[in-house]
């Protein structure tokens, strides 16, 4: 992975901002950041936040926290508005056949639903779940959540090991028709890109508050 990625300054806080795909980061957001492009799916974000991490570790410049942000499907939110993430769980995890609750991984013992760092008080907020999988159309019902990623949860289990918060910035890119061709989630990414940009420029607000790591 090439370290085209360099860290944003939001007031006096420094942040490693996280994206999955090209196609999300727009040129309202090429104006203000220049982020870590992982690939798409839990697998590719955590391998590429830990990557980044130990790196910046290494060099003593670790992030005050990092910014998850991108897309994602809601049935039910409004389209192309940016949500501020109060917490987010892992769809596909399940482990009831050896007692466990749905959503909680048992080795190590976590809990379903992890919350992230405060952000602008400005957006409105939503519940995220990550999986490996593109959600559509029926599957919504299965998921007890108000927005659907790929990402966020693995980037908040790999930052965790190197103490550093995330702050989650999503907007609603799909979901209200079932998904069959690529362009059903691009068309909205310019709509997207805009409100993402517009959500970061709350975060030289000084009234924003301050990035605090989770209980």
């Amino acid at each position: 992975m090439s370290r085209d990625w360099i860290l944003s300054s939001f007031g006096p806080k420094t942040a490693l901002c996280v994206m999955a795909a090209e196609p999300e980061y727009g040129p309202a957001l090429r104006a203000r950041i220049r982020p870590l492009i992982t690939g798409v799916g839990p697998v590719e974000a955590a391998a590429g936040v830990a990557h980044a991490l130990a790196l910046l570790q290494a060099e003593g410049a670790l992030p005050d926290f990092l910014l998850s942000l991108g897309s994602a499907g809601s049935r039910t939110l409004d389209h192309a508005r940016v949500y501020r993430i109060a917490s987010v769980s892992y769809r596909d995890m399940d482990a009831r056949a050896l007692g466990f609750p749905k959503g909680e991984t048992p080795f190590p013992r976590l809990p379903a639903v992890l919350p992230l760092a405060e952000g602008p008080a400005a957006l409105p907020i939503a519940r995220l779940a990550t999986g490996a999988s593109v959600v559509s159309g029926a599957a919504y019902d299965a998921i007890d959540a108000d927005m659907v990623d790929m990402e966020t949860f693995a980037v908040v289990r790999a930052a965790a090991r190197f103490g550093v918060p995330v702050m989650g910035l999503r907007g609603v890119s799909d979901g209200r028709s079932d998904l069959s061709a690529l362009e059903h989630w691009t068309d909205a990414l310019a709509e997207v890109d805009q409100a993402l940009a517009e959500a970061l420029d709350l975060l030289h607000d000084p009234f924003t508050p301050a990035v605090t790591e989770p209980a």
